[in-house]
Formats: structure tokens, sequence, C-alpha cells
């Protein structure tokens, strides 16, 4: 590998590698919401908007880094 393509593999690691940092940090804030320690919009839509973050991160962490490798996976070489 050259110095760009270098250059580009480490900054597609850190942006795999922050997208799995901020599912996991939805997840726990969804968890937090949905153990009620933080109060937005009141005690039973507090729960469903938790809910809905860690889906949302749960998507962030597992699914996404997938689909971006898979989309910037290098072509074989015959």
């Amino acid at each position: 590998m050259n110095q760009p393509d270098d250059a580009l593999a480490k900054k597609r690691f850190f942006a795999l590698s922050a997208m799995r940092l901020m599912g996991a940090l939805f997840i726990i804030a969804g968890f937090l919401l949905i153990r009620g320690v933080w109060a937005v919009a009141g005690q039973p839509a507090d729960r469903w908007i938790g809910v809905a973050v860690v889906l949302a991160g749960v998507f962030d962490f597992a699914v996404m880094p997938r689909i971006l490798a898979r989309r910037w996976r290098s072509p074989k070489e015959l």
C-alpha cells in the first residue's frame, strides 16, 4: 500500500470505530431512559423513546459498520 491508501484506510478504520462507539453510547443512553434515570417527556413516553434509542444504537453498532465495510471493500484482483 502506498501513502494515500494508508491514510484512507486509517480514516475508514476511525469511522468504523467511531460508529461502533456511538452505537454503544446510544444503547447505554436508551437503557438509562428506559430505566427512568433521565426525564425527557414523562414516564410512559420515556420508555418508548428509550426503546427507539436502543434500536437505533443496535443498528449503529452492529449493522452500519458491516454496510460501510462492504461498500469500502477493495476489488479482488484477478
